[in-house]
């Protein structure tokens, strides 16, 4: 089986992932892509998106990205998010890329764009289960 197919068929299980309504367009041991069409429901009362929904996008990406460059079934340990700009528009953009790996971790990191606007970075370690 493909990465990719193998790393679809893993997030289309995921309950959480699937109610936020987000989808894998990009999986490989070199980072992955996550996109999410926004709907009123992911939005706060200033009709921007949600911090929490930008985070969630993060440890998704996070989570696969490390996963993926591990070879192994993986769990976030902990992430830091920035929120740079307000995320305002039609749908969001998750990329994810390791950046360090060993044997039992990896350090990975990710942008959240809005359109072009880059909304938030994080930065989270990934454990191999």
């Amino acid at each position: 089986m493909e990465v990719f197919d193998f790393a679809k068929q893993i997030f289309d299980a995921q309950p959480f992932t699937q109610l936020l309504g987000a989808d894998l367009l990009e999986a490989s041991a070199d980072g992955v892509v996550v996109a999410l069409d926004l709907r009123p429901d992911h939005l706060q009362q200033h009709g921007i998106v949600h911090g929490g929904v930008l985070s969630t996008m993060a440890d998704i990406a996070l989570a696969f990205a490390g996963g993926l460059a591990m070879g192994s079934d993986a769990v976030t340990s902990e992430f830091k998010i920035n929120y740079i700009r307000p995320a305002k528009g039609n749908g969001l953009i998750a990329k994810a890329q390791a950046i360090g790996v060993t044997k039992r971790q990896a350090l990975v990191r990710s942008e959240i764009f809005c359109g072009e606007t880059l909304c938030c970075a994080a930065q989270g370690t990934i454990l191999k289960v």
